[in-house]
């Protein structure tokens, strides 16, 4: 059986003294395969090299233990996730409302609402309020959302489509760009802007 470097290793894994198995398959500190040795063995060489013993594979038979210094992995292991939780972007949704029968300047401010918030990578939920009589004209709202999504088609794309909800009617837009390419364009432009104020301050 093959054991592969990368070593999947379990939340907290039972390590030297802990570990109570007649024999391990022992795993070097740098992957390379020792083959299956007594335990009271592999704890020798691990404190000979001055490194822990780690349980990295209990389900096998016999389990997988690896030389490493236990302290440090758990350092960076700790560090990969902050990193990765850095580089996760939550997609936000972002919600407009409008009426059937908005005003032109009214229908102007929203849609570069919607246009910002696309342009920064988030979904934006478009909610149609009816009224009174507004009601028994639902293809009003149906015609001003189709002509919000036409208007912002560069931006975005029609991710679920207008339904009627009890009084109201929503569509959700979603960005055709994802956050982090938003964020880094937006970024590489505050960037450029900065070295063209410092270029022309210099001239």
């Amino acid at each position: 059986m093959n054991t592969t470097k990368e070593l999947h290793i379990s939340a907290e894994p039972r390590i030297n003294d802990r570990i109570r198995v007649p024999e391990v398959r022992l795993v070097g500190p740098n992957g390379e395969q020792v083959g299956i040795v007594r335990v009271e063995d592999a704890l020798r060489l691990a404190a000979e090299a001055d490194l822990d013993l780690v349980e990295v594979a209990p389900q096998a038979k016999p389990p997988v233990a690896k030389l490493m210094d236990y302290g440090k992995f758990k350092y960076e292991a700790a560090m990969k996730a902050r990193e990765s939780r850095k580089n996760q972007v939550n997609t936000v949704i972002k919600e407009i409302k409008l009426r059937p029968k908005i005003d032109p300047h009214d229908y102007g401010t929203k849609k570069g609402h919607v246009v910002r918030f696309l342009s920064a990578g988030d979904k934006v939920k478009v909610t149609i309020m009816f009224r009174g009589r507004e009601q028994s004209r639902p293809e009003l709202g149906f015609r001003l959302l189709q002509r919000l999504a036409d208007d912002v088609k560069e931006l975005g794309f029609v991710e679920s489509a207008p339904k009627q909800d009890g009084r109201n009617m929503v569509m959700v837009l979603g960005p055709t760009k994802k956050k982090a390419e938003a964020r880094a364009e937006g970024r590489r432009r505050r960037e450029q802007a900065q070295a063209a104020q410092t270029a022309s301050a210099e001239a």
